[in-house]
């Protein structure tokens, strides 16, 4: 209770100041009688400060709406000089209504619910409880739940969207049993999400990434980049040695520990879901899951292949490159779902009123993410309409001339930072890679290994970010709270983070992946096994 009411009291704190500020600078434009036609904030520091207030806000009081929304009127704020009319105006139109109304944002949707409703006919027509069984009889440990779980993750590496709801709803069954946390569940879909997308070649993240590399190359430069990524191989390395090791620090520490000893997998937060449908058919099988999952993964290729007109004549690499994710995934996923629809029929594991019951409960199920995704969307509306992007260029430009051997570490952090600011990776990508490319030749192997770092790095932003899209869905397909996972998997990712940096200060004066990439791996390995032991040393004093 006091901790509510100290998050209630700190929320209600900084709506005053807010609301006092707008007022003030409101009424003190009164007499102009309009606001300035250019914002005062345009490519400043200041086009940041609407997602750090999100940010701040969300990891103080808990409150991942609220805070996002606040935000956002914070970008109206600062966009409109303190306008009332202008804020209402940018807030809303220029904001959330443009953002929902945005094409690609509705394919994106569209998607989700139709995955929400596969996923829910799956589990009415008792595939997931059927795997669960399975995974009973086969997989006797919590190490082996938790491979099982990363290695599912890495085989869906698609799309991180598709990655993160499916990996949550086949495994959550098999890691409740297992008497893993949600929280700990979140972080292994979370970490095989981006970070296995970002390095998989045939994926809607290659087709992104190819997209802002001009003459055909992208795919190529990809390519050659993948062994720069230490994050993201980094990312898998310490989820393995996690795993066997059992090893957890920080505050994922307490949630496994509850989990492991006293089998409460939520540690007290909030249950955003039943742990396994009771109304699951008893006669469904394991083939009840699987079918669908590999139909859904067979057509979202098909489905981006299309987009990108390899129907129409194009190479399969070209038109993957040309492809757009939300078209492919949307008729993709739509496929899918009439395919699903007559197997359950002819298999007779749901009637037709069943089935058309799992429409609206699927849809139910995406709400929550639904509206996270939208208040995210129209925040970094607001941060590109304060030329967020155009003052971290100037940032980048005016460093690279004098650091050229550090330019890797200064690209990874300064895409970590824009990110985790704007919650998305791929407008990362959009600003850092042409200026790269700008400074360095694809010819020149450190530009390579500065490219890689611009992937590197936003992944990892986007791993850490509250207002990620990615971390968002982890969050809903774990049916975890999504501050709590968050905040449990911040330590692991900056442990990531700073032996990636340390990686890439390396590959910034010996550009060999043969080399770079094998020091990388034994830091990583070296940082875990001193974590261990610093926590077997604390135990021991605790005793």
């Amino acid at each position: 209770m006091r901790r509510s009411k100290r998050r209630l009291i700190a929320t209600l704190a900084v709506c005053l100041i807010f609301v006092a500020v707008f007022a003030v600078m409101a009424f003190a434009e009164g007499e102009d009688g309009a606001a300035e036609s250019t914002s005062r904030f345009y490519k400043t520091f200041w086009s940041l400060l609407p997602p750090i207030i999100a940010i701040a806000l969300a990891l103080i009081t808990k409150e991942v709406y609220t805070s996002l929304f606040i935000g956002i009127i914070a970008g109206g704020l600062l966009y409109s000089n303190f306008s009332f009319e202008g804020t209402l105006t940018h807030a809303f139109n220029d904001g959330i209504v443009a953002s929902v109304a945005d094409a690609y944002n509705v394919g994106i949707l569209v998607f989700l619910v139709i995955l929400g409703i596969i996923v829910t006919m799956m589990n009415k027509a008792g595939g997931s409880a059927a795997f669960g069984r399975w995974a009973a009889k086969h997989i006797k440990s919590r190490a082996g739940a938790q491979l099982a779980t990363i290695a599912l993750g890495v085989l869906i590496f698609i799309d991180d969207y598709f990655n993160c709801l499916t990996v949550g709803s086949v495994m959550r069954p098999v890691s409740d049993k297992s008497k893993i946390s949600r929280a700990k569940l979140a972080y292994l879909i979370d970490a095989t999400a981006a970070p296995v997308c970002i390095i998989a070649p045939v994926s809607s993240w290659a087709a992104a990434v190819s997209s802002y590399v001009e003459d055909g190359n992208g795919l190529h430069l990809f390519i050659k980049a993948i062994p720069f990524n230490f994050y993201a191989i980094l990312t898998i390395v310490m989820m393995l040695f996690l795993a066997i090791s059992g090893l957890d620090y920080g505050p994922m520490a307490k949630h496994e520990r509850n989990a492991k000893e006293k089998g409460d997998i939520f540690s007290g937060m909030k249950k955003l879901a039943e742990t396994a449908d009771e109304n699951a058919n008893p006669k469904g099988k394991v083939i009840d899951l699987i079918l669908p999952i590999v139909v859904l993964i067979v057509c979202c290729i098909i489905g981006m292949i299309y987009s990108g007109d390899f129907f129409k004549g194009e190479s399969f690499i070209d038109a993957f490159s040309n492809s757009d994710a939300s078209v492919g995934l949307m008729l993709g996923s739509a496929v899918t779902l009439v395919i699903t629809f007559f197997y359950y029929l002819i298999r007779r594991v749901l009637t037709f009123k069943e089935i058309t019951e799992c429409i609206p409960e699927g849809f139910k199920s995406m709400v929550p993410a639904i509206l996270i995704l939208v208040f995210a969307w129209s925040l970094k509306a607001m941060t590109d309409s304060l030329g967020a992007k155009e003052y971290v260029e100037m940032v980048v430009k005016g460093s690279a001339s004098g650091f050229q051997h550090f330019l890797p570490a200064i690209i990874f952090l300064i895409a970590c930072a824009l990110s985790f600011s704007t919650g998305t990776s791929w407008g990362t990508f959009g600003i850092l890679i042409p200026i790269t490319l700008s400074v360095f030749p694809l010819t020149d192997p450190l530009g390579v290994v500065c490219v890689s770092a611009c992937m590197a790095g936003a992944v990892c932003g986007d791993h850490c970010s509250p207002i990620s899209d990615t971390t968002i869905m982890a969050s809903a397909g774990a049916q975890c709270d999504h501050v709590t996972h968050v905040s449990t998997q911040l330590p692991y990712a900056l442990t990531a983070a700073g032996v990636s940096c340390v990686a890439y200060i390396i590959a910034g004066f010996l550009p060999n992946a043969l080399i770079t990439l094998p020091i990388g791996i034994v830091l990583m390995l070296a940082t875990m096994i001193v974590v261990r032991l610093f926590k077997g040393k604390e135990k021991v004093k605790a005793e």
